[in-house]
């Protein structure tokens, strides 16, 4: 018996779903590349993931993240 349930959800509910899970994820692979390279990975100012981190994180503290749709994250 499928036991799956769907329903529909706003977008500020789905950022409260996915915000922390998606900075768990990040944190746990970002801690997973640091312990298998303990002496190469450093995020320096000139890194695009760094520069990715920053925009993200001023975007969050303005209330401009911006998420988007199912079709437009696959294509539908």
């Amino acid at each position: 018996m499928d036991m799956s349930q769907n329903r529909m959800v706003d977008s500020d509910e789905l950022q409260q779903i996915l915000e922390p899970l998606i900075r768990k994820i990040i944190r746990e692979e970002l801690l997973n590349i640091a312990r298998q390279n303990t002496n190469v990975f450093c995020l320096s100012p000139n890194m695009n993931l760094y520069k990715d981190l920053q925009e993200i994180s001023r975007r969050g503290k303005t209330d401009q993240i911006e998420l988007f749709s199912h079709e437009e994250v696959w294509e539908d």
